[in-house]
């Protein structure tokens, strides 16, 4: 027993982030946001944990590297997806005037697709050990439901839907949140090849600068804080190796 356990706690780990994602997103289509953002913090958690044990305790296997990409793609694929279809949601088929045979709010889900390429291209890629070739799916989809928030009732931004512009500029971030999920640009992994400090910057420079953010900006930190980890990387792009 002692055995069975040691060998799927990880992958019960998983599990759990699945779950979580798919509670989460019925929460989302029901409205409740906060739910759903208790929801994403339990898969993130989960997510970071079950591969630290899977490492810890030697438990690692090609069943658990099935797993938490297809645990990933629910709560971090199929996930976005939803947030991006709410917030297009109320544009109807129109766009800029001229009526189109399906309603916007499905283009939302080319993130879904886009996050599903990306974590198929992980699977297959090797070199992805200390850091990420393209936005990974956790981060992406903070950004995504950071972007969401902003649009709730409590937050300034929830008469968004008065306008055009903001039909173009969500159009914009599904397209461009799209392809920097499958983009070659490196980004920082929080995984520590070496004890050096000067190997580590960029890793120090996302956390302390991340944490600002949160702390200046609260909640419209969010996004800004993946757009943050974006820029960081693109800076210390020759020492992500």
């Amino acid at each position: 027993m002692t055995t069975f356990f040691k060998n799927n706690l990880a992958n019960i780990l998983t599990l759990g982030n699945l779950f979580s994602g798919c509670v989460g997103i019925i929460h989302l289509i029901n409205g409740d946001y906060q739910a759903t953002a208790f929801c994403i913090i339990i898969s993130l958690v989960l997510d970071f944990f079950d591969g630290f044990i899977a490492r810890a305790m030697n438990s690692s296997s090609n069943l658990g590297g099935q797993l938490d990409s297809l645990a990933d793609m629910v709560s971090f694929g199929f996930l976005p997806g939803v947030v991006m279809m709410k917030m297009l949601e109320p544009f109807g088929n129109q766009f800029f005037g001229v009526q189109l045979p399906f309603e916007i709010k499905y283009f939302g889900f080319l993130i879904t697709l886009f996050s599903c390429l990306r974590l198929a291209i992980f699977n297959l890629d090797d070199d992805q050990k200390y850091y990420f070739k393209g936005l990974n799916t956790p981060s992406n989809t903070i950004l995504i439901f950071g972007i969401y928030l902003l649009t709730t009732p409590y937050f300034p931004f929830q008469n968004y839907t008065e306008n055009e512009l903001s039909m173009l500029i969500l159009t914009l971030i599904t397209i461009i949140s799209s392809w920097l999920l499958i983009s070659p640009i490196k980004m920082i992994a929080m995984k520590f090849k070496s004890k050096q400090l000067r190997d580590n910057y960029p890793k120090l420079a996302l956390l302390i600068g991340g944490i600002l953010i949160l702390l200046i900006f609260k909640t419209i930190g969010i996004p800004l804080v993946i757009i943050y980890y974006i820029l960081i990387s693109l800076i210390f792009q020759k020492q992500l190796k």
